[in-house]
């Protein structure tokens, strides 16, 4: 693995374990160059309560380019939806070791206008 990469992880590690403190659900966000997931996650770590990407057929099509901030726009409001249709209203907001900038920022403005609290 490249330095940068095993950089991220670390950072992504040291967060999960100060989430994992609080014993609340979090908002895992991952990202490559070309799409963008995001995903709701128990307190516990067992299992996804809500996810969404630029991978899936219907929300693909509503956006020209995955990898860009309007479509990181569109997955912060879907998952918000998604979390809220699950029972979740507050989150820890998880970067998985990326920079809160660009289209990480877009994602969470966008989660935080749809209502979810973080």
């Amino acid at each position: 693995m490249h330095k940068k990469t095993v950089s991220r992880l670390r950072r992504a590690r040291r967060a999960r374990m100060h989430i994992r403190n609080l014993g609340a659900a979090r908002l895992s966000v991952h990202r490559t160059s070309q799409h963008i997931y995001a995903q709701v996650v128990a307190s516990d770590g067992s299992r996804t309560l809500a996810s969404a990407s630029t991978v899936e057929k219907d929300l693909r099509g509503q956006v020209g380019s995955a990898g860009n901030q309007d479509a990181a726009r569109l997955i912060g409001r879907t998952i918000a939806e998604r979390a809220k249709a699950a029972g979740v209203e507050e989150v820890a907001f998880d970067r998985s070791g990326f920079a809160y900038h660009g289209r990480i920022k877009a994602l969470a403005d966008a989660a935080r206008e749809g209502g979810l609290k973080f």
